[in-house]
């Protein structure tokens, strides 16, 4: 998988969650990823499809993050992955990928967004539907950690 795909992602998520819930996070390593299993505990899915590119985009939190992230965005602190939180990843991923396209557009890349979907529960899978590599690399805060996965037929 090809950094010219990989950064726009990586800069479109360090910027929503800073600018919208003042959380920064600090990457890990990326690696090649070979399972379905998701790394979070809730997770937002979108898929992307253009004339020349065809990928999917997958952001896991643990659940300790994405009340940390909540209650920077709302003011309140969820007890639980309920309805709010889902819709907020849903939300999120959909920023974090429309910035990303944004930035693919001008390299000549165009593709459409489809509606994110999110999934939760512990040990709970992602499946990207794209016949491509999975790359999934990881980031920390002190409240938990973050899973941005990409899989591109390219």
């Amino acid at each position: 998988m090809n950094a010219e795909f990989i950064n726009p992602f990586v800069a479109a998520l360090l910027n929503v969650l800073k600018t919208m819930a003042q959380v920064e996070l600090v990457p890990g390593k990326p690696r090649k990823k070979t399972d379905e299993k998701a790394g979070g505990d809730v997770s937002g899915l979108i898929g992307m499809v253009g004339d020349n590119i065809q990928g999917s985009l997958s952001i896991s939190f643990e659940e300790s993050l994405v009340f940390e992230i909540m209650e920077k965005m709302l003011g309140e602190k969820p007890e639980s992955i309920d309805s709010d939180v889902k819709d907020m990843v849903g939300e999120i991923t959909n920023m974090i990928c429309g910035g990303a396209k944004s930035d693919l557009d001008q390299k000549g890349f165009d593709f459409g967004m489809a509606t994110p979907i999110v999934v939760s529960g512990k040990n709970h899978s992602v499946d990207h539907q794209v016949d491509g590599k999975k790359m999934v690399m990881p980031f920390s805060h002190p409240s938990g950690k973050l899973y941005l996965e990409m899989c591109f037929n390219k």
